[in-house]
């Protein structure tokens, strides 16, 4: 079974939702961009938000066991997925992939 990293590349928010729509929070995500998470199969990574591995852990356990090619050529790198959290106020955005070893 292959190692998938999982790396946060952007956090976007939308205040202007936020303040119309969300009850207040104190602290909704603690992802910081260029943070790294590595998977051990299918398991989520210690600290790794539970709600941004519902939407991304279909796809881990497909590139841990080898699979690629999502969508029929979606991505540059075959081993690869861009996914987002479903977070309506501050998506986070995540580069999934395969690592060898």
């Amino acid at each position: 079974m292959k190692k998938v990293r999982i790396t946060v590349m952007r956090i976007t928010t939308y205040p202007d939702l936020m303040e119309k729509y969300e009850n207040p929070i104190e602290n909704a995500c603690n992802m910081e961009e260029g943070m790294t998470f590595i998977c051990e199969g299918w398991r989520r990574p210690e600290g790794f938000c539970l709600s941004a591995w519902e939407t991304l852990s279909p796809f881990v356990m497909t590139l841990a066991h080898g699979g690629e090619d999502f969508y029929d050529g979606w991505m540059k790198n075959k081993r690869s997925a861009m996914l987002s959290c479903n977070d309506g106020f501050r998506p986070v955005t995540f580069l999934v992939e395969a690592i060898e070893g």
